[in-house]
């Protein structure tokens, strides 16, 4: 069974940084693209980050680009979300998640990490 593992998120001030991690395990990590998606309050859930199964390849949010850098340590079988300069409305419950090759969708979620920026 696939699971994934978040930690890291919080509170800080506007301007500050963060870092989320998802550790995974059930199966070969590099055998799925990672994603990070975010949830703001009273929103629908939205695609912030994506990273291809190698880590060569990465994808963004116009939300969140020259911000969030998106980063996998395959050896670590964990995704990790670094946010930089972050600001009051990337407020949201983060979520990682993960695609296995040749799905449609991605087929597994972390529970949910609240991060909190105040201004």
């Amino acid at each position: 069974q696939v699971q994934l593992v978040q930690s890291g998120g919080g509170l800080v001030q506007a301007g500050g940084s963060l870092r989320l991690s998802c550790v995974v395990s059930g199966d070969t990590f590099s055998n799925y693209r990672m994603a990070w998606f975010r949830q703001p309050p009273g929103q629908l859930r939205e695609f912030a980050a994506q990273i291809s199964w190698t880590g060569f390849i990465t994808d963004y949010a116009d939300s969140v680009k020259g911000r969030f850098t998106i980063a996998r340590d395959n050896a670590k079988a964990t995704v990790y979300l670094l946010m930089n300069s972050l600001k009051p409305e990337d407020t949201a419950v983060y979520y990682c998640a993960a695609q296995r090759g040749g799905s449609d969708d991605y087929d597994y979620w972390g529970q949910g990490t609240q991060v909190t920026v105040s201004s």
